[in-house]
């Protein structure tokens, strides 16, 4: 009904800060900290590109559906009060584990990426010597 709402909202929150992470890193020049908040601010946007195609994926599916109205109140589930507490429960449920399993997928990328960065520097490494 509205699990869309939750990675959008995720999706919006981490925008912000990575564009406020952004302006301070530009700020700070070349130094190693404005490279790793400029590094932060490349993971984010890994984050925040699958949490906004997600939600867009989604909103579309809710809209096909008419579960998403293109008049007040937009969602079909509040026009009831029963339909507005089972709405709710899916947001919690379905919309938090959404969010919660795509940031823990992005986490596991970057670890996997982290990994294999560090394998090819050992093995650089070994090689040079």
């Amino acid at each position: 009904m509205a699990c869309f709402i939750v990675p959008t909202v995720e999706a919006a929150a981490l925008t912000v800060a990575k564009k406020h992470i952004a302006k301070k890193a530009e700020a700070g020049g070349s130094t190693e900290g404005a490279q790793r908040s400029l590094d932060l601010v490349r993971k984010l946007t890994w984050l925040t590109n699958l949490l906004w195609g997600g939600a867009v994926l989604l909103a579309f599916e809710h809209l096909w559906h008419g579960e998403v109205i293109p008049f007040f109140p937009f969602l079909s589930a509040l026009t009831e009060r029963s339909t507005a507490q089972q709405m709710l429960f899916e947001m919690g449920t379905v919309g938090v584990g959404m969010a919660l399993l795509v940031t823990v997928v992005w986490g596991v990328g970057l670890a996997l990426i982290r990994a294999t960065e560090r394998r090819n520097r050992v093995a650089t490494e070994a090689n040079a010597a």
